[in-house]
């Protein structure tokens, strides 16, 4: 998994694809959305929400067979970890700021954003500020959840 995140990122590197969008106040004049990124960041709006109403369903539906999650603490969790969890998860805060998302293909997209999070549970042990990274793919007509890494935000 760490060699698709490497290729993700040099395929970004040697191929900046003009689907780019910004939300506003990211820094730079804020672009009109593409309906890919439209989609994306509703995606990841969506899938906060069901973490925090423990939607499991929705997560069912939303992760792919083969998603994996690189927590902060740098440990891989595989779908079913992660759907497990989601009982016991007491997300109160998720908020996402300066989201991007770049299309790969038209089945693959990169979204990152940095987000404020706090928790009901361990709030003192996850960093308030993360940076997010998620790879979606289309399978069919749906936009899945592959994979998705959280780092603590420096400043």
């Amino acid at each position: 998994m760490k060699y698709l995140f490497l290729l993700i990122l040099v395929l970004l590197v040697m191929n900046p694809c003009p689907g780019l969008a910004q939300a506003p106040g990211a820094g730079t004049p804020a672009q009109p959305l593409s309906l890919l990124a439209q989609q994306l960041i509703a995606n990841e709006k969506a899938l906060a929400e069901a973490q925090k109403k423990k939607d499991v369903e929705y997560l069912k539906r939303t992760l792919s067979d083969d998603f994996v999650a690189a927590g902060i603490d740098g440990r891989l969790h595989p779908r079913e970890e992660v759907i497990g969890d989601a009982y016991e998860t007491e997300l109160k805060e998720y908020t996402p700021y300066d989201i991007e998302v770049v299309a790969l293909n038209e089945s693959a997209a990169v979204v990152t954003y940095d987000a404020i999070i706090a928790m009901a549970k361990y709030d003192e042990e996850i960093p308030r500020y993360q940076h997010i990274s998620s790879v979606w793919v289309k399978q069919g007509e749906q936009w899945r959840l592959k994979f998705q890494q959280a780092t603590p935000h420096v400043f």
